[in-house]
């Protein structure tokens, strides 16, 4: 599949991760097969008004390449001028939030609250298209809410106003992550638009990946949440959409990638980004034998070397 000039050969992307999906976690998820990282979101009114740390985070690296940058807001003007700004860290494509459910956002008319509005949803994607000369894409959700299914609409809008592809995850904003995704809404999109539709929403594995292009027709398949604690899961997607066995990762293995990652995190940021990758860490102690005796000491780590010592311990 194509979003725009740019070929992506299995359409296999790594969402966009608030506070989760840093410099070092996209690299990992890019090694193990994301075709496409997402910076975290980025609020178009900290670009606009030049904010450093607004800046810091959307910092794209060479090791992570191919990368988006995914903006949010409401007024088309201060979003295409954040987006213009943005390409100095030459994204592959910017991608806009329409589907962010977080209250704070929704509140002040950003993320999901779009999906309320289609023609302020094709006037965004024609000002940032107007304003760069790299593809501008759209995540959007089901619906607002379960009275208000129109994806679909929402799609036709963003295509209507430039937007060279459509990420759709299957739940409402009301739905927040809880329950399940629809499936049938990212067919419904499909059948909507002519540009890629990224299928987003529950895909945990490679048969989860398989079922989702089977079910919806969709050009890709995006991770989120399911590759938190696990960025080797795109190895075994990608196998998968390949048609090709997995091995999976000895224990010895997935402990190299912990530290891996715990080393270029506190390279990125130093010690004050110890709250971050305990973070991580609890997540990863979900997946390994003895994690409640692991969890108990995440929040006691205070150094690499503290952490390396933790993660010998850890057995999957």
């Amino acid at each position: 599949m194509y979003i725009g000039v740019n070929h992506y050969k299995n359409g296999l992307f790594l969402a966009p991760l608030a506070g989760i999906g840093d410099h070092a976690f996209r690299t990992l998820c890019a090694e193990f097969g994301a075709e496409g990282v997402c910076s975290e979101l980025i609020s178009s009114k900290a670009v606009y008004y030049k904010d450093k740390k607004t800046e810091a985070i959307a910092r794209l690296y060479d090791d992570e390449r191919p990368a988006a940058i995914q903006i949010f807001g409401c007024e088309p003007s201060i979003m295409a001028i954040a987006a213009q700004r943005l390409l100095k860290e030459k994204p592959t494509y910017i991608d806009i939030n329409m589907g962010c459910p977080v209250p704070k956002l929704v509140k002040n008319g950003d993320g999901s609250a779009l999906m309320r509005d289609p023609k302020l949803c094709a006037e965004i994607v024609g000002a940032v298209v107007d304003a760069v000369d790299v593809p501008v894409t759209c995540k959007i959700r089901a619906g607002y809410d379960k009275y208000s299914i129109n994806a679909p609409e929402i799609a036709a809008a963003c295509e209507s106003g430039g937007a060279s592809a459509i990420f759709v995850h299957g739940r409402t904003r009301e739905q927040m992550y809880s329950g399940y995704a629809d499936w049938s809404v990212i067919k419904a999109v499909k059948k909507a638009v002519k540009i890629p539709v990224i299928g987003n929403g529950d895909v945990l594995c490679g048969a989860d990946a398989l079922r989702m292009i089977s079910q919806t027709d969709c050009d890709g398949v995006m991770v989120g949440r399911g590759a938190y604690g696990s960025p080797w899961v795109f190895a075994e997607i990608k196998a998968s959409l390949e048609g090709r066995p997995y091995t999976e990762l000895e224990p010895e293995a997935k402990r190299d990638v912990i530290r891996r990652q715990t080393h270029i995190v506190l390279q990125d940021k130093g010690v004050t980004a110890l709250p971050e990758m305990r973070k991580h860490l609890a997540r990863y102690a979900r997946f390994f034998a003895g994690s409640t005796q692991i969890r108990g000491r995440i929040n006691t780590v205070c150094t690499e070397d503290e952490i390396n010592s933790l993660i010998d311990f850890m057995q999957f």
